[in-house]
């Protein structure tokens, strides 16, 4: 049973994949309902994005209290003028804190030379 090259099932999945009713311009009569994207109940919303964004901080949360307790061995750190006696964890936490508040920096540095180029784009166009 092969209908792979049936017309109708081919229209269809196409008006699927578009998410549109483009039966009109074929002049074929099959009617797809279409729903606006208000009326879906499960549609995504900032409280389904917080949800999932606790979830994972959650995950992530308790990914670092093992950590954490397993690298409690003591290590000796030096920077510049400073020496001290840190648990492993302590100064890989401080190393990664580090490296995020640079790439932070630096995507920061990036957004605003991106903004500053379109604003200047939009005052040359007009």
């Amino acid at each position: 049973m092969s209908d792979t090259n049936d017309p109708t099932r081919d229209g269809l999945l196409r008006e699927e994949s578009l998410g549109a009713d483009t039966s009109k311009d074929r002049g074929t009569s099959i009617a797809t309902p279409t729903r606006a994207q208000d009326d879906d109940p499960l549609r995504r919303s900032r409280t389904s994005g917080i949800y999932a964004a606790v979830i994972g901080l959650g995950v992530v949360l308790i990914l670092l209290i093992i950590f954490i307790a397993q690298n409690t061995r003591r290590t000796t750190v030096s920077f510049l003028t400073w020496d001290g006696q840190v648990p492993v964890a302590v100064a890989l936490l401080i190393a990664a804190v580090a490296g995020l508040f640079l790439a932070g920096m630096a995507g920061t540095l990036r957004i605003l030379q991106l903004r500053r180029r379109v604003k200047r784009g939009a005052r040359a166009s007009h």
